[in-house]
């Protein structure tokens, strides 16, 4: 029989306290697996290796490239295997049947030839922002880093003229590659089919793939040397010399810019990109809007604009989080306006980079839901979609999405392909989200989305502005001829006029068609100012006549260090124009430093245009 424990043993051991081994509050190398700032690419790119389906990466693939590619290749034999036939039957008939057939060949034609012809031009275009675009914007950033590290340029008109002469060579190079390869694939095209080849289709699948090569080669090497050459003759990003001072009367809008909030699902949860070597929890992104609400209420703002990233994955436990933070303060959540980051909708795994979506997953689409579901309940009365008749906006989001309720829920609950292809296309189709001037000459706001429809978590933070997006933009533009406008999108429209160490910090997240979208943007540049977020970089600045303010990250910094974000003042100019005035910077102190004042917040500073934080977007 045991002995009872003595009294006097029973508080000592009632009042140990017991420590774990491993404290998970301060999270392990699970929470590195993905982090840019904990591990190197290289390291990441080896464990995708391991990690990764093969057999879905290759189904991928087919779907995405090969498949267009042979519907792009099969297009002419298609259409003149379809003339030579009907040509043919028509040499058969004579009299009334003559004009029968005829009658109906044409309109078999007139039906027939659009579907065609769109097939080929979809997938024309499919490839174009797989393949080309993204080939050009690859190889003339790899000859402009390999350029600017060898003659060490390190002011910025010294970038500007290195990085104006890069593109002009890449296009060159990239022209002849691309003709060399359009040649060398020629002598196995064919261009006319018949209706016999359909006995033996094994046959037309060579002709077919080369057909593709010679088109896309083709349209490379003469799209590689007008991008090169325009590139090369645009207005390079530079520091912005100084700001503008408002004049008596001007019209004055205050608005508070935020960007990659990475907010997460647990008390405890480590973001993707930095693992240990960041914020742990959502208490910073706390502590900023308790800031913002107090500078607020002395000063009311016009705008908070989060360009981005709200979520670190998109999950729904990420978006309840970031809407509960949001909520807590309802004077600035009803002027908040937020748009879609890669974060939101393009991170398949949260802990496997390696992991990927097929092309049609509805998984893929249940992201943008969620995103949109937000993007409705932040600003759904606000923001209007971008269809224009003379100078009419388009319907308000949450009128647009009212009769697709039903239709949301029930994809959210139980998912499908078809559904899944439907609420696709909607999304496509909902960009820009346009806020209207109040008056005619008054501020307006265009929330693009820049995100690529990407399948894989590695590739997740590349940019693109389809060709769609930006005609929809320009029209609102248009519609609005005495508006002032901000622009806001997610990744950055050029490569800042500062060293890059990393190949991958430029090319890994870049906007595959930036510096075409600058000049979408140039005739309207005195009167917008384009606002982004996605590298965590603190820059303003300018390309030619458009001004460009990148935002820092008020979270994503360890928690033993400050972050900061800023509200940039914005004047009506002469003309229609629009002035950009020195912003005002907003600290937030560290997590220590923050609980040690008992006011909790840092004060205001001057602005800056150094990196504070690098990571991955």
């Amino acid at each position: 029989m045991n002995e009872p424990l003595v009294e006097t043993e029973r508080p000592r051991h009632a009042q140990e306290r017991v420590k774990p081994l491993l404290d998970p509050r301060l999270g392990d190398m699970e929470n590195d697996h993905s982090a840019t700032k904990q591990r190197t690419l290289l390291a990441i790119a080896g464990s995708l290796l391991a990690e990764i389906s093969l057999t879905k990466l290759l189904f991928a693939g087919a779907f995405s490239i090969l498949l267009p590619a042979v519907l792009l290749g099969l297009a002419p034999l298609v259409l003149t295997a379809w003339v030579g036939e009907t040509s043919s039957r028509l040499a058969e008939v004579t009299g009334v049947s003559a004009i029968l057939v005829v009658l109906a060949a044409l309109s078999a034609a007139w039906i027939g030839w659009r579907p065609l012809f769109r097939i080929a031009e979809s997938n024309f275009w499919s490839l174009n922002a797989l393949a080309v675009q993204p080939g050009y914007a690859l190889w003339r950033e790899a000859l402009r880093h390999l350029t600017e590290r060898s003659a060490k340029a390190r002011t910025g008109a010294e970038l500007a003229r290195t990085r104006a002469m890069s593109c002009a060579a890449a296009g060159l190079v990239l022209f002849g590659v691309a003709a060399l390869v359009a040649l060398a694939a020629w002598p196995a095209t064919r261009w006319s089919g018949a209706v016999a080849d359909l006995a033996s289709p094994h046959l037309l699948i060579l002709p077919t793939l080369a057909n593709s090569i010679v088109v896309m080669s083709t349209y490379l090497a003469i799209a590689a040397l007008v991008w090169g050459f325009a590139d090369a003759t645009a207005d390079q990003p530079l520091d912005l010399e100084g700001f503008a001072a408002a004049g008596p009367g001007d019209r004055i809008w205050r608005v508070a810019h935020l960007s990659d909030a990475h907010v997460v699902g647990e008390r405890y949860g480590f973001r993707i990109e930095s693992g240990r070597a960041g914020p742990r929890g959502n208490e910073r992104l706390v502590r900023a809007m308790e800031r913002l609400a107090t500078l607020h209420a002395v000063e009311p703002l016009d705008l908070v604009l989060i360009s981005g990233d709200m979520t670190d994955a998109g999950t729904a436990a990420e978006w309840a989080e970031f809407l509960d933070i949001l909520e807590a303060h309802p004077d600035l959540a009803r002027r908040t306006l937020i748009l879609p980051g890669n974060h939101d909708v393009n991170i398949v795994d949260r802990t496997n980079p390696a992991r990927l979506d097929l092309p049609f997953s509805p998984v893929k689409t249940l992201r943008k839901m969620r995103a949109l579901s937000a993007i409705a309940a932040v600003q759904g009365g606000r923001a209007r979609v971008a269809s224009f008749e003379g100078a009419t906006p388009g319907p308000a989001l949450a009128a647009a999405l009212e009769p697709r309720r039903d239709a949301l829920e029930a994809f959210a609950d139980a998912g499908g392909l078809r559904p899944s292809a439907r609420l696709a296309r909607l999304w496509d189709d909902l960009f820009p989200l346009i806020v209207p001037p109040a008056e005619e000459d008054g501020l307006g706001v265009a929330l693009l989305d820049s995100n690529a429809d990407t399948n894989f978590s590695f590739t997740n933070a590349l940019g693109l502005i389809t060709v769609g997006q930006a005609q929809r933009l320009t029209g609102a533009l248009d519609a609005h001829p005495k508006a002032r406008w901000i622009v806001a999108l997610h990744h950055h429209l050029a490569e800042y006029p500062m060293p890059v160490d990393a190949f991958s910090e430029r090319v890994g997240t870049a906007l595959i068609n930036g510096s075409w979208f600058l000049r979408v943007l140039k005739p309207y540049a005195e009167r917008i100012v384009a606002m982004h977020g996605h590298r965590h970089i603190d820059w303003i600045g300018a390309c030619g006549n458009l001004r460009i303010v990148s935002a820092p990250s008020a979270v994503m910094a360890p928690d033993g260090e400050q972050t900061h974000f800023y509200i940039h003042v914005l004047a009506a100019g002469p003309g229609g124009g629009l002035r950009l005035l020195e912003p005002q910077r907003i600290d937030i102190p560290a997590e220590a430093e923050a609980q040690a004042r008992s006011t909790g917040f840092a004060g205001v500073g001057p602005p800056s245009n150094s990196a504070i934080h690098r990571v991955e977007g």
